[in-house]
């Protein structure tokens, strides 16, 4: 499987992503690390990707969605952003209700 088909099958099977340098509990960067923060302050399960471990997605990443920096958040598919959209999200009240219902419907779809 080539590499931007890995990006796009973790983006498709988790509601809630981040690519992120290190991870939620031992992020590597202070963007990845406040973007993890807002994310575990919705509440919600998410899914992560540590770039940093695995060069092949940290080379392409930027190219899947044509973002060139890390954290990516994606929900429902769809790039949200990086470390100031996504903090700009959550402190407008944003972030979670759209987390919320991408899990809530993840799970509606699971029977």
């Amino acid at each position: 499987m080539d590499v931007l088909e890995r990006i796009d099958q973790f983006v498709k099977q988790n509601p809630v992503i981040i690519f992120m340098k290190g991870t939620p509990q031992f992020p590597s960067c202070g963007f990845s690390s406040r973007t993890a923060e807002a994310l575990k302050a919705c509440q919600v399960p998410f899914g992560y990707v540590n770039v940093l471990a695995d060069p092949e997605i940290f080379e392409n990443l930027p190219r899947y969605r044509d973002w060139p920096t890390f954290p990516q958040v994606y929900v429902n598919g769809e790039l949200i952003g990086g470390c100031d959209i996504t903090l700009e999200m959550f402190e407008r009240g944003e972030l979670q209700p759209l987390v919320e219902a991408a899990v809530k419907a993840q799970e509606g779809n699971q029977v």
